[in-house]
């Protein structure tokens, strides 16, 4: 997909005036295909109706993911379903069930369309009149299949700052973030609440209660710390509504999405690395989000409250999960972690060579905005150097196939081991 959208994004017709460079070809098509939104270019002055309606495409398809789009035309042109493409897909979704993956598959598209469709619709009537919008009906699909894919992706120069006090736009734009980012599988198990008939089956799977209760708790405290840090600085000037309103969209779109409705560059320090925090967590796995997953969070917190207690399991709302899953969350978490050192220790060498100093907290912020496939920027992406511009794209790369499955696609095949060293106390902390 990404070298596919690299040629056709370089071709004469996909851009007004001078052609890219293959880099620039490179990085965009790398962006939109791992839904993350970083651009070296302004995808609405810079690319014509060719290049947008093909970074859509890229978007929608990486949004998804390859494995959810063929098989379902495998599914259309009749071909049967083997137990490895049950198991690959379960794998893409996150799925914890494999006889009914079919089903799930076709809800997941559905509700996609859907989701998108209903989104246009709304964002339609919004800049059915407007005077900023050259096209309502084009401006209203794009906006939608990038918000819902968590893309961040606009067709204006400065995203959607324009529309920071327009309160239904701001909540179509995060409600669709919200129902990308949260997983498909948390959706649809909510939806089968609903149709249970049996009144004492109406529960919801340990997956579903850490994504909702970790999405809305982060949300809601990063609401107010966001309001707490930018009310006099990046805030400054807008009523105490418009305030609550700026400080809730960054919330949602810093996990993963990428839209601003306030300048970024203009962030104190410490609205800047709270983002990055909250870049780096990201949205549920499962979904068009990036980041380690609120997932990989909620089963490490688990794990340290055991420690802190003194168990040997690790508990979360009176479920116990499996101590592999508990390794798989650590690993997931240092691996994101030295990838995330290995990008900026990189680009500060490639990038302060120029003689340009870039601040060490815009090379953080970038870096993680790469890895957890956000796409938000302090305004260096166009100042990178060749250099830095394929590093942030393999960042992004890695970021968006995530860095424990990278990993494990580039080791040996694990061996099973018909002995065992002698165990030995080490001092630790």
């Amino acid at each position: 997909m990404i070298i596919i959208g690299t040629i056709l994004l370089s071709l004469p017709w996909a851009v007004k005036g001078p052609s890219l460079y293959w880099v620039d070809s490179l990085f965009t098509a790398t962006s939109a295909t791992c839904v993350t939104g970083l651009s070296v270019w302004d995808t609405g002055t810079k690319f014509t109706f060719f290049g947008q309606i093909v970074i859509l495409v890229l978007i929608q398809l990486g949004g998804l993911g390859i494995m959810t789009f063929s098989t379902f035309f495998a599914v259309v042109l009749g071909k049967k379903i083997t137990i490895k493409d049950h198991t690959l897909i379960k794998e893409s979704l996150s799925s914890f069930e494999t006889e009914r993956i079919v089903i799930l598959l076709k809800y997941v598209l559905i509700f996609t369309i859907s989701a998108e469709f209903l989104g246009a619709l709304c964002l339609y009537f919004c800049w059915e009149q407007s005077t900023t919008c050259f096209n309502p009906i084009y401006c209203s699909i794009f906006h939608s299949v990038s918000a819902f894919c968590n893309a961040g992706f606009s067709l204006f120069t400065n995203s959607l700052i324009d529309y920071k006090s327009n309160k239904i736009i701001n909540f179509i734009i995060t409600s669709l973030i919200i129902l990308g980012g949260i997983g498909f599988i948390v959706i649809n198990d909510l939806r089968g609440i609903w149709k249970r008939k049996d009144k004492y089956n109406k529960k919801v799977s340990l997956h579903t209660k850490i994504v909702i209760f970790l999405t809305v708790s982060i949300v809601l405290f990063s609401t107010c710390m966001l309001f707490i840090f930018e009310n006099n600085n990046a805030f400054s000037g807008l009523t105490l509504f418009d305030k609550f309103q700026a400080a809730y969209f960054q919330a949602i779109t810093s996990r993963t999405a990428g839209f601003n409705t306030i300048d970024t560059a203009l962030l104190s320090s410490a609205g800047l690395f709270f983002i990055i925090i909250l870049m780096f967590i990201g949205g549920a796995s499962g979904s068009t989000a990036g980041g380690i997953k609120v997932n990989t969070l909620g089963v490490i917190y688990g794990m340290i409250k055991a420690i802190f207690k003194g168990r040997d399991r690790i508990e979360l709302f009176h479920r116990t999960i499996s101590r592999n899953i508990g390794y798989k969350a650590i690993s997931i978490l240092i691996l994101s972690l030295l990838v995330v050192i290995i990008g900026v220790v990189s680009l500060l060498i490639t990038e302060n060579i120029k003689g340009e100093s870039i601040p060490f907290i815009n090379i953080l912020f970038e870096v993680v905005s790469a890895f957890g496939t956000v796409g938000l920027s302090t305004g260096i992406t166009s100042k990178l150097s060749l250099i830095g511009k394929l590093i942030i794209t393999m960042i992004m790369f890695a970021g968006r196939i995530g860095p424990l499955t990278l990993a494990l696609a580039i080791t040996e095949e694990k061996v099973k081991l018909e002995y065992r060293y002698p165990e030995e106390k080490v001092i630790v902390g």
